[in-house]
């Protein structure tokens, strides 16, 4: 509530509003779990007035996970919630939260200036977007209007008499508020006298305006003659990001089956702000929240990423003294992909942060299985046998090595991807990034793998043809047996 609003106001409100959560959860009750269950869908709420007179809350804990239906979730019982309670007349912020966001809130904006007039003005027109969004609930800032002020502006016959804003504000805090004349003991007790004006002639802002202001010269002028006043909204909070003033705008999405954090970040981004900041150019945003944590991922990933994979590709190089054998299992994880897409469709989860940590761990397990089955390839010529021959056994030998780890990785996943708990629920989208990528890379690691060992023979051994003039064998142009020859040699 607006602040300076009595807890008796502030308590009627949250009492109004957990009647109506009352109920909204017993008709969820009765309709997931029956009136004639022993469960009942709530353990307890908890109804707290502060900090503050103008602050309430409304804890709602409803049963563990596993013991209620999968289709009863706080979003929608706090969307009931919302639904039933309707608008609130009066109140600055309304919250109908549902658990908290990992990586933070889903639509989060900060804007960075230093006219605060500009700030509010942005933070006016966006709020006022994101609340005519029907895809988003939970429109709330860091910038709430404080209690009604008095300001004071001096007019020039002010500073003519030698007055200035101190002054005048000094004398007026002392009338109205008081100020400490006289403090004595009395016993054990200490007094403190303090003189201001009677409460009659202190009651109504009328009185501001009869008031008299002792000048230097000790004339006694109106406060009127000298000065006009305007009530105004203070601050409660001045924030700051980057050195800059801060008003940071954050909202929940109702629904997050029907959008995703990125889709509406992009709009705001890209059609809503530019509109915006052409009225204001002394404003800057920053997208914050799960936005700013995937910014961040995808930045390192950019300056750590394709160090990482070149790393990869000199170990494997070195390993297998070959400059194309790496690169050919390189070209497997791009091929992976598709299926961590299709295992999300599948199990109904948005890519997220921890599908990308999924898919780092994906690369791993895909190059070992590679790995395993080149360097039977590799052993394989290095014995005397044919191309063909050398190929089919490695990919016959090692089946059962890359499709037990293969199984075994599913098969420890499987429990996680399937866990109706709702704390293992945000878990889930890196096992199945894992789970069905690896599924996927056995496929291609033995039957995509072997095409493209025989597909890079077949480019060198026409590279060798067109540059010497004569025919060569397949084995030949491999590396290992190249250096199988020259040691034989010597």
């Amino acid at each position: 509530m607006p602040n300076g609003t009595t807890e008796k106001v502030t308590d009627s409100i949250i009492s109004f509003i957990e009647t109506k959560a009352i109920e909204v959860t017993k008709e969820i009750n009765d309709e997931y779990i029956g009136e004639d269950s022993e469960k009942y869908l709530v353990e307890n709420m908890i109804k707290n007035i502060g900090p503050g007179s103008s602050t309430a809350s409304l804890a709602i804990n409803l049963l563990p996970g596993e013991e209620r239906p999968n289709e009863i979730t706080s979003a929608l019982v706090s969307n009931r919630i919302q639904e039933r309670v309707g608008a609130i007349f009066g109140a600055e912020s309304l919250v109908f939260g549902s658990g908290g966001n990992f990586g933070g809130s889903p639509v989060s904006i900060s804007l960075l200036g230093n006219d605060i007039i500009e700030l509010k003005a942005v933070k006016s027109e966006l709020k006022q977007y994101l609340e005519n969004n029907i895809l988003l609930k939970d429109v709330t800032d860091n910038d709430p209007a404080g209690i009604k002020e008095i300001r004071l502006e001096l007019n020039e016959s002010a500073y003519a008499l030698g007055l200035n804003l101190r002054t005048v504000m000094t004398q007026v805090r002392s009338a109205f508020f008081g100020t400490e004349a006289q403090r004595f003991q009395r016993g054990q007790d200490e007094i403190r006298v303090w003189v201001r004006y009677n409460r009659d002639n202190r009651s109504s802002i009328k009185n501001l305006d009869n008031m008299r202001i002792v000048a230097p010269n000790g004339q006694r002028v109106p406060l009127k003659e000298i000065a006009s006043y305007s009530i105004e909204r203070g601050d409660v909070a001045i924030n700051h990001l980057e050195g800059r003033r801060e008003i940071q705008i954050s909202a929940d999405i109702k629904d997050q089956k029907k959008t995703s954090p990125t889709d509406i970040m992009a709009e705001i981004q890209n059609e809503i702000m530019p509109e915006i900041l052409s009225k204001y150019p002394t404003v800057t945003p920053s997208y914050e929240g799960q936005n700013r944590e995937r910014v961040k991922l995808f930045n390192s990933l950019n300056a750590v990423g394709l160090t990482i994979l070149a790393l990869i590709y000199i170990v494997i190089a070195f390993t297998f003294r070959s400059y194309s054998q790496p690169l050919l299992l390189l070209l497997l994880i791009p091929l992976s992909l598709p299926a961590v897409a299709w295992g999300h469709w599948v199990h109904d989860f948005p890519l997220n942060i921890l599908s990308m940590l999924g898919i780092i761990a994906l690369i791993g397990i895909m190059v070992n299985d590679g790995l395993v089955l080149i360097g039977k390839f590799n052993n394989n010529l290095r014995e005397g046998m044919l191309f063909d021959d050398a190929l089919y056994q490695a990919g016959r030998s090692r089946f059962r090595a890359i499709f037990l780890t293969s199984i075994t990785t599913v098969a420890g996943l499987a429990p996680l991807i399937f866990e109706e708990s709702r704390q293992a629920q945000f878990l889930i989208p890196m096992a199945v990034s894992i789970a069905y990528g690896i599924g996927f890379a056995t496929v291609l690691t033995l039957v995509v793998l072997p095409i493209f060992l025989s597909f890079s023979n077949s480019v060198k051994t026409t590279a060798k043809w067109l540059y010497t003039g004569k025919k060569v064998t397949r084995e030949e142009v491999e590396r290992v047996t190249r250096e199988q020859n020259h040691n034989n040699d010597y």
